[in-house]
């Protein structure tokens, strides 16, 4: 995205703003001197002609080899793109591990090869560029002219008048070339953008309904659920779960089992291979985006915040809210003392005069899923990056929002979740067990073994010990 974004956009800046008038001038000046001096003396013309034509011929060799080495250039400069961001968002991981030499190493040998590459890469088009921008110099042409020149006049074959005006002439039908070949690589690379902004914006939007349904509740149903990222291997297998209206659904298991795969595709990130889902008994598929936004909430595990106001970051789904609205959904969130406090209130920006911590974000974020009121929410362990002093006012947010909706969470710490209407054990994909926490306790199945490995496993007790309450089943 930051390639087609930035990179591609501004390379076609050229394309749009340049190639109009360089092309204009390459060709219609040159043209217009050569229908001159063809009515003047074609013979002569010819001659006047030859470099420039020999000229364009190496122009097109050169073309050629830039064309053939700069798409190879692309991947190379991709690979630097890649290198310095991954090493940019692991550089806390890398520095404490002491691994800091070895991460930037990657990103120095990509550079490297991209250096080495490009070096080969001109080394290739100096020698035909420097012929053909030789043979293009006005000098070149106007040597050739005054020998032609000197050889018709002394001959008989034209006048000394007409002599002069290919001799004020000729000299001038390389230049607009040669200005042209300097624009050639911001050209061919603009040309190249614009195919790959092309191919991003042709890329095919989800399939939107025929005859658009509104749905008549907030349960959510999914029938015989199947889903693969590549075509090829099932994350998800014929998954089929109810979700009641106004009911806490519990989604848990191991990693990699497939659980927020199934969560995306509640509010249609993703669309099921095979089965489908329905919101209120209408098929998710049938429902306009706009409709379906309103319906279904979510809270991310990783908060992504914009670089605006609170409060514009509040109302992101809401931009028509009013203030009190907005601090209401902040007071609910348990945030808005935080909010107060920073310098400018509600006004103050992300990232500029507001700095919050995971768990503050995570409570900014479910103001906005309040201020929303979705009927239907998912949840993401909401709390997990929440640090120890935000976590219980985190659980209360989560509790407000969690009021009266359907909602569907992933937890990954089980003792959040022991109040859960419905708690759903998936396994490799497919659902290995439902029931509530102490029916699945007792029947000693997965879940059984899932919760004894976290409550008594190495340190598990005394975690549980201090961060459990006294009535865990009180916990939802």
């Amino acid at each position: 995205m930051k390639q087609a974004v930035v990179d591609d956009v501004d390379a076609v800046h050229h394309l749009v703003a340049h190639s109009a008038l360089e092309l204009t001038a390459a060709v219609v000046m040159p043209l217009a001197c050569l229908g001159y001096l063809f009515a003047v003396d074609w013979r002569m013309a010819l001659i006047a002609a030859a470099p420039v034509l020999v000229g364009l011929g190496l122009f097109g060799w050169v073309g050629r080899l830039f064309q053939r080495g700069f798409g190879q250039m692309f991947p190379r400069m991709r690979r630097i793109n890649d290198t310095a961001v991954e090493f940019a968002q692991g550089i806390a991981v890398v520095k404490t591990f002491g691994q800091s030499r070895r991460a930037f190493s990657q990103f120095a040998e990509a550079a490297d090869g991209f250096a080495a590459a490009f070096r080969s890469f001109i080394s290739s088009l100096v020698t035909p560029r420097a012929v053909s921008e030789l043979v293009l110099s006005p000098a070149m042409v106007g040597a050739v002219t005054v020998t032609g020149a000197a050889v018709f006049v002394t001959q008989g074959w034209l006048s000394a008048g007409d002599a002069l005006a290919f001799l004020v002439l000729a000299p001038g039908l390389g230049g607009p070339v040669l200005a042209m070949s300097y624009a050639e690589q911001e050209l061919r690379a603009g040309l190249e953008a614009q195919q790959r902004i092309g191919e991003l914006l042709a890329t095919p939007d989800a399939p939107a309904p025929a005859v658009p349904a509104v749905p008549a509740g907030a349960g959510v149903r999914l029938e015989r659920v199947s889903f693969s990222y590549d075509g090829d291997r099932l994350v998800l297998e014929e998954v089929s779960l109810d979700l009641a209206p106004g009911t806490v659904t519990a989604l848990v298991g191991p990693s990699g089992a497939g659980k927020s795969t199934l969560a995306s595709l509640i509010p249609r990130l993703f669309d099921p291979t095979a089965g489908r889902i329905l919101l209120g008994g209408v098929d998710l598929r049938d429902i306009e985006e706009q409709v379906l936004s309103s319906h279904v909430g979510v809270v991310f595990q990783q908060v992504q915040l914009l670089r605006a106001s609170v409060r514009d970051n509040i109302r992101l789904a809401t931009p028509g809210a009013t203030g009190a609205q907005v601090e209401a959904v902040a007071r609910a969130a348990q945030i808005h003392d935080r909010i107060t406090a920073l310098p400018r209130g509600y006004d103050s920006v992300i990232g500029e005069d507001a700095v919050l911590s995971g768990g503050e974000q995570q409570r900014v974020s479910i103001a906005r899923a309040l201020l929303t009121d979705a009927p239907v929410l998912v949840l993401d362990e909401a709390a997990s990056f929440a640090d120890p002093d935000s976590e219980v006012a985190v659980q209360a947010a989560i509790a407000a929002l969690c009021r009266g909706r359907t909602v569907l969470v992933i937890a990954h710490r089980l003792r959040t979740i022991t109040g859960a209407d419905q708690i759903v054990v998936l396994d490799g994909g497919r659902v290995v067990e439902t029931g509530r926490h102490r029916e699945l306790v007792d029947s000693g199945g997965r879940y059984a073994r899932l919760w004894h490995a976290g409550r008594y496993g190495p340190d598990g007790d005394a975690a549980e010990q201090l961060s459990r309450p006294a009535d865990e089943e009180s916990v939802s």
